[in-house]
């Protein structure tokens, strides 16, 4: 067992439960959003489908060739520090287009956690435990969303 691998895992598991809250939690805020910027349900619906899925997508192949190119670590730390200011600063949007540029700002900096997550696993377990750690990464989908649903639930 090698405790560095672990650790690394264990971070990254964090760091994925954290993007999944951060996806679970606008859709359980649908309503105050919509009140509070009064927005249409076809913009609620861009907002927390094509200005994420459409941008995390088209940015995650150009940010994966980054992580093959430069420190994996480095391509992680920076699309966190991204999604966490373009969160954050959701929290002020005054209107649909500027939350619409955060929701495409917060996509684009979590597209850049799993490839270089996942490459970064791959070099750190051998073959016999790589299935166990990609499963533990994976797993914080569920635990994410769980977390979600809990804090939702209490706002």
């Amino acid at each position: 067992m090698d405790p560095p691998a672990w650790y690394t895992l264990f971070l990254l598991h964090l760091a994925y439960i954290c993007s999944f809250v951060d996806r679970a939690l606008l859709g359980m805020l649908v309503t105050p959003i919509k009140a509070d910027l009064g927005v249409s349900d076809l913009q609620m619906s861009l907002l927390i489908g094509l200005a994420f899925s459409v941008f995390y997508v088209v940015a995650g192949i150009p940010i994966a060739r980054l992580s093959d190119r430069y420190t994996r670590r480095n391509v992680i730390v920076i699309g966190i520090v991204l999604w966490s200011i373009a969160t954050s600063a959701g929290a002020l949007a005054s209107s649909f287009a500027m939350l619409f540029a955060l929701r495409v700002g917060v996509a684009v900096g979590e597209s850049a956690l799993s490839p270089s997550a996942l490459s970064m696993l791959s070099d750190l377990f051998a073959r016999d435990k790589l299935s166990t750690a990609t499963g533990i990464y994976a797993a914080a989908t569920f635990v994410g969303t769980g977390v979600a649903l809990l804090a939702g639930g209490a706002l």
